[in-house]
């Protein structure tokens, strides 16, 4: 099912028509958050804050919610107020099982399909990312994987790491679209002029480590589009 928000007014949404640079988050929006690969991470970062702090389980979770809520991230915040190493950090998180990710045959068609250039943009390691892109099949689709170490680990929603992105392959806002699952990771583009599309779980999608705001649609002016199916999404691009 696909859904589309108002974006200016109830009868002008923005077209996609001018594109030509494609721009996509990568957990939660390349693959479907319903398969819980993020879940994993979630777990390794609250077992990494609890061996961190000495607190116990449930403490140490909030604590990651807190500063991931505050930061953008839980590793910008940890950074600021613990100087942990990222790259330990990083490495120690992303030890998961990615068998959970499916080849998706049809996401990788639309996309190939899209005129012009595509990118990664994740507060994730590049590591990661190429994971979770070969287990897709779209490893070769993308141009780079601009990831949390190429941000200097200041994350999405910070407007720094958006015009070092911009900056870093010349890419003109104006010409551009923004896929997110967070719709508070939107605002930005739509400031700069990009157009912007949130990509949510489904109304039915529960999961006790996921907290409700992460799961929020918004009817706010900075979402333009919204869709529970990226690739049909994709596919039906006038």
């Amino acid at each position: 099912m696909t859904a589309l928000a108002p974006s200016l007014g109830a009868a002008e949404l923005r077209s996609l028509s001018h594109v030509t640079d494609w721009v996509f988050d990568l957990d939660n929006t390349l693959y479907p958050r319903t398969c819980n690969l993020f879940a994993q991470i979630d777990t390794n970062m609250t077992n990494y804050v609890m061996e961190l702090t000495k607190l116990d389980f449930e403490a140490a979770r909030d604590l990651q919610k807190q500063l991931y809520r505050d930061h953008g991230t839980t590793l910008n915040g940890l950074m600021t107020q613990h100087k942990v190493d990222p790259d330990h950090f990083l490495d120690t998180v992303h030890a998961i099982d990615y068998s959970p990710v499916d080849a998706h045959p049809e996401l990788v068609e639309a996309i190939a399909a899209l005129p012009g250039r595509k990118f990664i943009f994740t507060n994730g390691d590049t590591g990661h990312a190429r994971q979770v892109l070969r287990r897709l099949g779209a490893d070769h689709l993308f141009e780079h994987v601009f990831d949390i170490r190429a941000m200097t680990y200041v994350p999405k929603p910070h407007r720094q790491a958006y015009d070092g992105f911009l900056a870093r392959h010349g890419i003109d806002p104006t010409a551009a679209v923004m896929f997110d699952d967070l719709e508070k990771n939107l605002k930005v583009p739509h400031e700069i002029g990009m157009v912007t599309v949130q990509v949510t779980a489904g109304s039915d999608f529960v999961h006790e480590q996921v907290d409700a705001w992460e799961l929020d649609r918004t009817r706010q002016e900075h979402v333009h589009h919204i869709t529970e199916d990226l690739a049909h999404f994709l596919r039906n691009l006038p």
